[in-house]
């Protein structure tokens, strides 16, 4: 059991229909991919080539922040704004296609932007799997 499942389970109110586990997974992945984007454009900078990886880092930074947004919007569970969390569900699938597609050009040389790659894929994935729950 993770901590976010753990809050999810003490959350004082009913949180409806949602689905807990896909909620839960979601949340991790989001701030799991922030992490990781943000570590992968610092890693970047890092590298002898750090010119050619500038829309990557660019990505990296995008996804991280729309990821953090939406994890720290879906931990919220008090009142109902389903309209916001379903665009920013959007948007983070929409900026972890982007930074995937984008690492992945870069995967055969850089390590972190495979590891970056998949945590981009698992988090849309994620995303997808949220919404389709949410009807």
């Amino acid at each position: 059991m993770t901590h976010v499942t753990s809050m999810l389970e003490t959350y004082p109110k009913d949180l409806g229909d949602i689905d807990r586990q896909k909620l839960a997974e979601c949340i991790a992945a989001c701030f799991e991919c922030a992490q990781t984007c943000t570590a992968c454009a610092d890693a970047c900078l890092a590298e002898d080539t750090v010119a050619e990886l500038t829309t990557c880092i660019r990505k990296n930074l995008d996804c991280a922040d729309v990821c953090t947004a939406t994890g720290r919007a879906l931990t919220r569970r008090t009142g109902d704004n389903a309209e916001v969390v379903r665009a920013l569900l959007e948007a983070c699938r929409t900026a972890c296609r982007s930074c995937g597609d984008e690492c992945e050009q870069h995967a055969r040389m850089h390590e972190h932007c495979r590891v970056c790659a998949e945590a981009c894929r698992r988090c849309e994935q994620a995303c997808a799997d949220l919404l389709a729950s949410l009807g």
